[in-house]
């Protein structure tokens, strides 16, 4: 939950792309974590960014992001674009690591790609994975994609994630109900709230 994708002068609408999809995930998801920072949740944040040199940013996303006229590391209204250390790669308000939380900074689209995420997980015995974020079609996307290879049981908060558009959510979402939850299940985090409560 970044500037970077959630801050009208961040990447993604650098990108020029429409953010109302993805700030719709901003109540629930504020909500839901509230409702876990009560429970014995391992609350892990991640931020899609990269080093200021650039060094771990390959050729392939450089270029992408240069056709789209957002090239990262560009100068921008929050900073260097996706940038680590940047105020658009930063949290957006509310979504603040608490003390103890752990945050993953990743230079690729999967929170496991390049990071210690999976070694985190395993170190600590956690096999469930409760999902949300930006974008749903890449990133979380992703996440979910690899968090299954790897053998984690999977649970995507429909409501507190967002594409560029409903049409690249839904299409997502539709995907899970495929072969019994091919990549994991999904819901609404209200209900998730409420199941935690019993």
């Amino acid at each position: 939950m970044q500037r970077d994708f959630l801050d009208p002068e961040g990447y993604f609408s650098n990108l020029g792309k429409d953010i109302s999809h993805l700030q719709r995930t901003i109540v629930p998801a504020k909500k839901l974590l509230e409702a876990v920072r009560k429970q014995s949740f391992l609350v892990l944040h991640t931020r899609e960014s990269h080093r200021p040199e650039l060094v771990d940013l390959n050729t392939n996303k450089r270029l992408k992001a240069e056709r789209e006229g957002a090239a990262i590391g560009k100068q921008g209204p929050l900073g260097r674009l996706l940038v680590r250390g940047e105020a658009g790669s930063d949290f957006y308000a509310g979504f603040m690591p608490a003390a103890g939380e752990i945050t993953i900074d990743k230079p690729g689209n999967s929170a496991f790609y390049a990071t210690d995420l999976e070694h985190i997980l395993r170190a600590q015995q956690i096999r469930n994975l409760v999902i949300l974020g930006v974008t749903t079609d890449v990133c979380v996307s992703a996440t979910m994609r690899e968090a299954n290879d790897r053998g984690f049981d999977c649970l995507l908060l429909e409501d507190c994630c967002g594409a560029a558009t409903s049409d690249l959510h839904k299409t997502l979402i539709d995907s899970l109900a495929h072969e019994g939850g091919i990549f994991g299940a999904h819901v609404d985090s209200s209900a998730f709230i409420e199941s935690i409560k019993r």
